[in-house]
């Protein structure tokens, strides 16, 4: 007994594959796309509290009124916003 194979029977196949890749693309795609919002958030998220951080040291230092102790809080919470605002462009240009 011979078996004949049909050329219909890989196509079918071949279409399967197919729609199996186009599904497999749209799903990584929104995946992509929800990994970017969740990663803008957690960036805005990061700012926001550093924000926090950085004005309740400059409140505390104030509060001291040591001029000594305002002085070094500031150029420590210039250099960290500075380096966190190099971070979070670079994170976001990164989630484009």
């Amino acid at each position: 007994m011979a078996t004949t194979t049909t050329n219909g029977g890989a196509k079918d196949l071949a279409g399967g594959f197919d729609q199996v890749a186009d599904r497999l693309r749209d799903l990584n795609e929104k995946l992509i796309e929800t990994a970017k919002r969740s990663g803008g958030a957690s960036l805005d998220a990061f700012e926001k509290a550093l924000s926090g951080l950085v004005d309740l040291q400059q409140k505390a230092a104030g509060a001291t009124q040591l001029e000594w102790v305002t002085t070094i809080v500031k150029a420590q919470t210039g250099y960290l916003s500075e380096i966190s605002a190099a971070y979070t462009t670079a994170a976001r240009e990164a989630l484009k």
